[in-house]
């Protein structure tokens, strides 16, 4: 039955029936016979199709929920029974909040590619909030969240602390002013990232404790475009150091100096609470609470 359902997700995933039968090495009247079983099964239709796209309908999204599931556990199921024969190996879905994902995650997946080759990590990114619901419903094996994060069912671990910056362009009226007021936040155009983001709860925190109320706001869901967006002088916003620290050598952006700023947060690592590690994950989050990222104390 796993190849049953892996077959029928990887056929919703990628909405098409041949992107999925060239990704499982199969033929495409094949991956049809898997998908005609499945619903013979299951008794029902999972799936809805025309010459222009394949698509889940209600049975198929209760189908494919659980599919997931069962697939995530079937993976972890194989992954302990490695590690009783000592071998770092096996599949491992991690998940991360952007600026950590983009900006520091890569490093530590290339140590663990290092040391332990035959471990093989699928890397997810997205805002802390989204993260944390894949984690919980076991489609992660652990994920990397920012901010404040509190759930009884899930294990959260701060590991790491994130200095926030308020960043402007070099040319913008406030750079290179020796301090900056309160008011003259307040007259400013505030680039800010997506409700669900740890960078925005890091920003509408910042707001509350300087008592900032932002008139002018503009919101975009990628860090990098908010960079771009203030290098071009659309307004100013709060980021990580480790999301600017290259455009500060460069000397693209720099940053304000407020008080109360910089802005301190931390990043935690977030697994479910009742579930079995296996070797591979254990080893990943030993990497991760160790890891020192270059400047990291400066």
């Amino acid at each position: 039955m796993d190849q049953h359902l892996l077959v029928f997700v990887t056929v919703a995933d990628r909405q098409n029936f041949s992107r999925a039968a060239e990704e499982l090495h199969m033929t495409q009247p094949a991956v049809s016979q898997y998908i005609h079983a499945l619903e013979r099964t299951i008794g029902t239709k999972l799936l809805e199709r025309s010459n222009k796209y394949v698509r889940l309908n209600k049975a198929g999204e209760i189908v494919y929920h659980h599919a997931r599931e069962i697939l995530g556990l079937y993976t972890r199921m194989q992954s302990l029974v490695d590690d009783l024969m000592n071998t770092p190996s096996g599949h491992l879905t991690i998940g991360a909040s952007y600026t950590y994902g983009e900006y520091v995650l890569p490093h530590v997946i290339a140590r663990l590619r290092q040391y332990y080759p035959m471990i093989t990590p699928t890397i997810t990114i997205h805002n802390s909030t989204v993260i944390a619901e894949l984690v919980a419903k076991r489609q992660l094996d652990v994920g990397i969240v920012e901010g404040e994060y509190v759930d009884e069912k899930m294990c959260v671990e701060p590991f790491a602390d994130d200095r926030m910056y308020l960043i402007a362009s070099p040319e913008h009226r406030l750079a290179g002013q020796s301090e900056v007021s309160i008011d003259e936040l307040m007259k400013e155009t505030w680039i800010v990232r997506e409700e669900g983001s740890g960078t925005r709860e890091a920003a509408e925190k910042m707001f509350r404790q300087l008592q900032i109320t932002p008139h002018k706001r503009m919101e975009f869901g990628s860090t990098q475009v908010i960079k771009e967006s203030v290098e071009a002088g659309l307004g100013i916003s709060l980021l990580s150091y480790w999301a600017i620290r290259k455009e500060r050598k460069l000397g693209t952006l720099c940053t304000l100096k407020v008080p109360g700023t910089p802005v301190t947060r931390d990043f935690s690592l977030v697994t479910k609470s009742d579930e079995f590690h296996t070797k591979a994950l254990d080893i990943f989050m030993d990497l991760i609470r160790t890891h020192v990222p270059e400047g990291a104390h400066t």
